[in-house]
């Protein structure tokens, strides 16, 4: 019984994904277009479970090439949005697409002409229609059977994410040694440290000078 409700679970947030990437079009390539023309940093907020599936999108991101920080919306207000710059690039994630912490942020920022790209699962939301490119992450169903826990919304947003990261890190033409400056730590660093033998000279091309050699 209890691994037949996981793998319901699994199973709807599965189908969650799927219906994302079955809508996903063009406009996708224009929040990849924004971010690649972004001289300064993508800049990723959103509140509560979003803000969080946010701070992991924004781990990705600067792990693959991509200069992200996470802005918390609240903090934002009092003082923080002091951190962005009119060159940068906002993605703003909510899955109502009516937060108001958030909308209120989106409204200091516009008055900026700050480029917005919106996450949502309400494409006829307030941050949808105040943003310049929107992503839809809407879903079927949540897994939480009350229909409120955020599960298949916040598995979908992320998945995205992470896809939003894979395609700017094959744009940007990121490469092994590129990860490896920017992520020297843990496993992932042990296994990509430079090896010995990637350089050390070995042969004809060791400079030696012989014993009997002469200083002109």
């Amino acid at each position: 019984m209890t691994v037949a409700q996981a793998r319901e679970v699994l199973t709807i947030e599965a189908e969650g994904i799927i219906a994302v990437r079955e809508r996903l079009g063009p406009e996708f390539e224009q929040a990849v277009g924004l971010i690649m023309e972004c001289p300064s940093r993508l800049v990723i907020t959103g509140l509560g479970k979003s803000g969080l599936v946010g701070q992991k999108i924004a781990a990705t991101l600067n792990s693959t090439g991509t200069p992200s920080f996470f802005l918390h919306p609240v903090e934002a207000m009092h003082g923080d949005l002091g951190m962005v710059t009119s060159s940068d690039v906002i993605l703003a994630i909510s899955h109502s697409g009516e937060t108001p912490e958030l909308n209120g942020l989106l409204t200091s920022l516009r008055s900026r002409s700050i480029r917005v790209i919106a996450m949502t699962g309400n494409t006829n939301s307030t941050l949808a229609v105040n943003a310049d490119v929107v992503l839809d992450v809407a879903i079927p169903r949540e897994a939480c059977p009350l229909g409120l826990a955020p599960t298949t919304s916040t598995t979908a947003t992320l998945a995205l994410g992470d896809a939003l990261g894979v395609v700017l890190l094959k744009r940007k033409q990121f490469k092994v040694e590129d990860f490896r400056r920017n992520h020297p730590g843990g496993s992932l660093g042990e296994r990509l440290k430079v090896a010995v033998s990637e350089v050390m000279i070995t042969g004809d091309e060791v400079p030696l000078v012989r014993e009997q050699a002469t200083v002109a």
